[in-house]
């Protein structure tokens, strides 16, 4: 009697089906994952505006636009827009969950800064935003 070589149909099947059901699982996971990378490196891009958004603010300069305080108007990233107490990140990006949903970080009188994540669900929302 010859001795069994390789793998039979069935074994090869389960292997399949097992494969399928781990990608199932993973790959919403890392949708999520790379929708919240993405809002927080849009955090990340306009966060440097703050130093001379005070700056500015210190100097009684009314803000109108990103240049102003250092930024460019659009990244890979967002859409920036500014205010006099705002920074506003109107996220972009392939991460079709977050797209045109907006970050803001809000100056108030007294020099505290706040994130506001607006109507991102709360797992896309960068550490530190409401």
């Amino acid at each position: 009697m010859k001795k069994q070589q390789g793998f039979t149909l069935i074994e090869l099947m389960i292997v399949v089906a097992i494969i399928a059901i781990l990608a199932a699982i993973a790959l919403p996971m890392y949708q999520d994952y790379v929708a919240k990378s993405q809002a927080t490196a849009g955090l990340a891009e306009v966060t440097p505006g703050k130093t001379q958004f005070e700056v500015k603010k210190n100097d009684g300069s009314t803000l109108a636009t990103p240049e102003q305080i250092g930024l460019q108007a659009s990244t890979a990233r967002c859409t920036i827009s500014v205010t006099d107490t705002t920074i506003a990140c109107a996220l972009k990006g392939n991460a079709s969950k977050i797209q045109g949903k907006i970050i803001t970080l809000t100056r108030d009188d007294s020099g505290m800064w706040t994130c506001n994540g607006g109507d991102l669900e709360a797992k896309y929302k960068p550490t530190g935003c409401t």
